[in-house]
C-alpha cells in the first residue's frame, strides 16, 4: 500500500519502538518533522545549538501530541563545531542502544557569520562537514540498528549558480552559490555513502523538501548585512505566501524517506514531493562523490574513527 494520499504521508504508519535523531529540529520543517514521528510514536533525539529554542519546541510538541516526556529527548550539537559533534557523537553512542533514523535536516543559508569555529566556510562547514562527520561517527550504532535509515535534507538549488566544486579550495566563494555548492555536497554524500553501506542494512537517500516559507530565508531582509538581500526579500516576500510551500507540506518528503515501508531497501536516491526525482549530472559523478569523500575525511579527521574500503579515482 502505498505511504502517500495526495501529497500528504498517511498517518496510521506507526514509528512506535523507533529511536531517530533529528538534526536543527527546533524550527521550521525540523520542528514539523520532529511532530509528526512523535505522533507517530517514535523517540525523537532533538540535536540542536540553541538549547533555549530546542526545550521551547520539546515543550509544544508534547503539549500537541500528548506524549509522555520520554518521548522527546533535547540534546546539545553545534554542526560549526568538530568538537561538538564528537562529543554528541560520543554521547549517543554511550547511552543510546539504537538509531532507527537519522535525518539530516539543520542547515545556513546566507549567513552573515562567514566561518566556522573550526575555520571553514560556514555552508561548507555547517552544511555537509558538519553532517559528513555526525554521521561517520554513528554509523557503527546505524549498522548495529538494522534495518536502519539516513535521510539528508538537500535541495534542488544543487542544480543553480556556480555548482562546480572548486576542489583547490573547498572554502571559496560567497553568497547564494555557496549554498547551492553545499547541497550539492549533500547529494554526493548521499550516494557515495550508501555505495559504502551496500549490504549493511542501512540504506540512505537525500531529498529536496520544496522551497518553504521558513526561517532559512531569514538573512535576505537583514538590511544591516546587504541592501540587496533585503530589495530580494521584499520583492519575493508576496510570492512566498502564494505559491511556497508551508512548513506542514514541505516536511512531507524527509517524512516519506524516514517512515514509508516501501522504502525499507531502496537507497542511494534522491526525492522530491514523495517521489524518486533526478539529480543534476555533478551530483551523479562518482568520481565527484569519491573526492569530496576523500577530502571530507581529511579535514574532519575521519579516519581516526572509521575505517572504509580504499576508493581510488
Amino acid at each position: 500500500m502505498k505511504s502517500v494520499r495526495n501529497g500528504w504521508v498517511r498517518s496510521d504508519i506507526s514509528m512506535v519502538g523507533k529511536n531517530i535523531i533529528i538534526t536543527g529540529a527546533n524550527a521550521g520543517i525540523g520542528f514539523i518533522t520532529t511532530r509528526d514521528l512523535v505522533k507517530r510514536g517514535g523517540r525523537v533525539i532533538l540535536a540542536c545549538r540553541n538549547m533555549e529554542l530546542a526545550l521551547a519546541a520539546k515543550d509544544t510538541i508534547l503539549k500537541e501530541t500528548g506524549k509522555e516526556e520520554k518521548y522527546v529527548v533535547v540534546k546539545k550539537l553545534d554542526l560549526s563545531s568538530l568538537q561538538s559533534i564528537r562529543d554528541f557523537a560520543h554521547d549517543i553512542n554511550q547511552t543510546e542502544r539504537r538509531i532507527d533514523v537519522l535525518i539530516n535536516n539543520a542547515g545556513v543559508m546566507l549567513c552573515p557569520e562567514t566561518k566556522t569555529k573550526d575555520g571553514f566556510e560556514s555552508h561548507f562547514g555547517v552544511n555537509h562537514l558538519g553532517h559528513f562527520l555526525l554521521t561517520n561517527l554513528l554509523l557503527d550504532l546505524l549498522k548495529h540498528s538494522a534495518p536502519s535509515r539516513v535521510v539528508i535534507v538537500a535541495s534542488e538549488a544543487h542544480r543553480i549558480g556556480k555548482t562546480y566544486i572548486q576542489w583547490s579550495d573547498m572554502n571559496s566563494g560567497e553568497g547564494m552559490d555557496t549554498y547551492c555548492r553545499s547541497k550539492l555536497m549533500n547529494i554526493l554524500f548521499a550516494r557515495e555513502l550508501s555505495d559504502r553501506l551496500k549490504g549493511s542494512g542501512v540504506t540512505v537517500n537525500s531529498l529536496h523538501p520544496g522551497v518553504i516559507r521558513s526561517g532559512l530565508w531569514q538573512h535576505l531582509h537583514d538590511e544591516e548585512l546587504s541592501i540587496w538581500r533585503w530589495v530580494l526579500h521584499k520583492t519575493m516576500n508576496p510570492f512566498m505566501k502564494m505559491f511556497w510551500k508551508s512548513p506542514e507540506y514541505g516536511a512531507q518528503t524527509t517524512i516519506y524517506c524516514s517512515v514509508a515501508p516501501e522504502l525499507l531497501n531502496v537507497t542511494g536516491k534522491y526525492f522530491s514531493d514523495c517521489a524518486i526525482a533526478y539529480e543534476s549530472g555533478e551530483a551523479k559523478s562518482k568520481r565527484n562523490a569519491v573526492k569530496l569523500w576523500n577530502i571530507s575525511c581529511e579535514l574532519t579527521g575521519i579516519n581516526e574513527f572509521i575505517t572504509f574500503p580504499t576508493h581510488r579515482l
